[in-house]
């Protein structure tokens, strides 16, 4: 591929056999979400490009390590740029980090309470079936009502036993997929052919810091 290519040392390099994402943009401000007033490096993805890489990476083996690779139309910029991107992007999926586990430990208590009220209720359903049928077992509804109240109680405990059985590892796998992208590499690979100076109206670029002129003493 023609162009540049600008490495972030802090994040390492692409490993040797891996899953490589790749992205073509025009403009990094493509991939961050318009919308989103926060700074750039708190500022979240926009929904197409999150889409886009949890999915390649949703595809991947799960024991691979990630990196990704941007390709973008234009030439470089800042020498921090592609450091900057990087930051950005893994500030994104450790926040989605964050919110997975948030969800996870709020859907774990849920569990908890509604074993405990389902163990409650199937509890209660079997004493007052035994009850009834050893009090009233000449009456012949009794055998129904009996079956009634214990299938009422096992159904009771399908909350809490489709969470500890089901509804928590696919959040867990989700948990451990933003922390492999909140880690990955990330490069740059610029367009040479780009006009130097067209970084100035792309975004997240940021601007030299102004100094005041000293004052006279």
């Amino acid at each position: 591929m023609s162009g540049r290519e600008q490495q972030t040392p802090a994040h390492g390099s692409n490993p040797r056999s891996g899953v490589l994402i790749e992205v073509h943009v025009g403009e990094l401000k493509q991939l961050f979400n318009a919308m989103d007033p926060s700074p750039f490096r708190e500022r979240d993805l926009d929904p197409n490009a999150e889409e886009f890489i949890v999915g390649w990476a949703k595809d991947e083996r799960h024991d691979l390590p990630l990196a990704m690779l941007v390709h973008l139309d234009r030439a470089a910029g800042p020498s921090d740029e592609a450091s900057a991107l990087a930051e950005a992007i893994h500030e994104f999926f450790t926040q989605r980090g964050h919110v997975a586990r948030r969800r996870l430990r709020e859907l774990l208590r849920r569990g908890r309470v509604s074993l405990l009220i389902g163990l409650v209720v199937l509890a209660a359903c079997v004493v007052l079936a035994d009850v009834i049928s050893e009090s009233h077992a000449e009456l012949r509804f009794i055998g129904p009502l009996r079956e009634s109240l214990l299938i009422g109680g096992w159904v009771a405990m399908w909350r809490p036993l489709e969470i500890f059985l089901y509804d928590w590892w696919p959040i867990r796998a989700e948990i451990k997929l933003y922390d492999r992208l909140s880690t990955m590499p990330v490069r740059i690979a610029y367009a040479g052919e780009a006009r130097p100076q067209a970084w100035r109206r792309d975004w997240p670029a940021v601007a030299a810091r102004e100094t005041s002129p000293a004052k006279p003493s």
